[in-house]
Parts: C-alpha cells; sequence; structure tokens
C-alpha cells in the first residue's frame, strides 16, 4: 500500500501539485489526466527527483521522501521514462544487469533474477545481443526486464505503450498485468491509452490542474462524467 499524504509542488507562481492525498491499495494503479494536469511531477515526486514544499509519502511501512533516490532504488522502486533508456553498447542482459549494481547480491542470484525477468518479458532469445540491434519492442521490453528484475516493490511506467501498434501494445499489457504475480510489485502507470489503463489497472487515479480529481475502481472511474468531461470526452468510453 502506498499512502500519498497532502503532496504540493510548485515552480515559481505554478503550482504543479495541490494537496494531493490519496492511498493506493492495488495491485496496478493507472494515473491519467490532461497535459499539464500533475503526472509526471507526481512519479518524480515519487523517484526523488523533485522535493515537495510539503507533505509524505509511505509505501509499505517506509517514509519514501526522507530516502535519496539512489536510496529509493535500493529500497526497490524502479522506473522507466517516455524516452526509453536502454543503453545501445549495452548487450540486453547487461541493460538489466544494472538494476541488481546496488543490491550487492551473490553472483548465482543475480544471474537467475536476470534470467527470469528476461523469460518474463519474452526477450531471453536477445540476451547477449546489442541494444542497438533490437527493434523498438524489444527494447521497450528490455526496459521492462530492468524494472521487473529482482523483488522490485514499485515500478513506475511513464506512458510505456505510447507508438505501439495494437498487437504491440497487447504484449506491454500482458507484462504489465502479469507484474504482480511475478515479483509482488505495485505498478503506477500513466498513458494516454485508456484500454490499456482498462485492461492493467484494478483502480485509476485521475489528477487534474494539479488536484486529485478522482481515485477509485478503474471501470466507475472511466465512467464517471466529470472524468470524461474534463480528459476523456464521453465518445472514448461509450
Amino acid at each position: 500500500m502506498i499512502s500519498i499524504d497532502d503532496i504540493n509542488v510548485s515552480f515559481g507562481g505554478v503550482i504543479a501539485l495541490r494537496s494531493v492525498s490519496v492511498v493506493l491499495d492495488a495491485t496496478a494503479v493507472g494515473i491519467i489526466g490532461p497535459n499539464g494536469a500533475g503526472k509526471t511531477t507526481l512519479l518524480n515526486v515519487l523517484s526523488g527527483f523533485i522535493t515537495p514544499k510539503s507533505g509524505a509519502i509511505v509505501a509499505f511501512g517506509d517514509r519514501l521522501l526522507t530516502m535519496a533516490p539512489h536510496a529509493r532504488a535500493r529500497w526497490g522502486l524502479r522506473r522507466s521514462f517516455q524516452k526509453e533508456q536502454v543503453v545501445d553498447e549495452l548487450t540486453v542482459e547487461d541493460n538489466v544487469r544494472v538494476a541488481l549494481d546496488p543490491l550487492r547480491l551473490p553472483p548465482a542470484q543475480r544471474e537467475l533474477y536476470i534470467a527470469a525477468a528476461l523469460e518474463f518479458t519474452g526477450i531471453s532469445h536477445a540476451r547477449t545481443a546489442l541494444a542497438v540491434e533490437l527493434n523498438s519492442l524489444e527494447r521497450r521490453m528490455t526496459e521492462l526486464a530492468r524494472c521487473a528484475v529482482g523483488r522490485p516493490r514499485i515500478v513506475i511506467l511513464d506512458e510505456p505503450g505510447a507508438g505501439f501498434s495494437q498487437r504491440e501494445v497487447f504484449r506491454l499489457q500482458q507484462v504489465i498485468t502479469g507484474m504482480h504475480a511475478f515479483n509482488r510489485a505495485v505498478t503506477l502507470l500513466i498513458d494516454h491509452d485508456v484500454d490499456l489503463i482498462r485492461a492493467t489497472c484494478p483502480k485509476t487515479m485521475v489528477l487534474n490542474f494539479g488536484s486529485l480529481l478522482t481515485f477509485g475502481d478503474t471501470e466507475a472511474v472511466l465512467t464517471d462524467d466529470a472524468v470524461r468531461r474534463i480528459y476523456l470526452g464521453a465518445e472514448d468510453v461509450a
């Protein structure tokens, strides 16, 4: 469970997050809202890239805001970004291995974790390939394997489905849906693809102008009149 309490963030005179409080109590939570709603800002607060003016975040009994970003990574927070961060000069397995570097695991355990993550994401066949040789879906799956490897507690995905075909998004959907069963992590997913959110996230929160508009069961949220009017448009969820 992740408890977010009274988070406030501003940049100069611009309020990016205003008194955001919510308890995220699902295995996967969608985060949606119009452009500029504060979605990525919230993820940056969780990741430690932005320090809020006030508030607290407690995840699984631990206070995240007291930890430096590298300490959060060691604790079990993993993240992908809108622009994929795969290193071309490394092999697929080495791209995944770097996520385990801070954990000081025995070599045999490290290799078991890597093999399991590659199998889970369906890219075992490319284990020794250089990342520069991969197609766009394989690169995204390499990122997801890096997020999934080992025993993460929170996996943050920022628009992983952007630019992919329906078939490729279905592959992403399978991995995201299976994440909790694979490693027990809670997934936080930002994506403009409402169908992907609906298929993968039991619960969804909506931000609007930096404030929490609503949070609840995904289907109820996506059919809420205020959400339809402000973000989705009635025709998108008919």
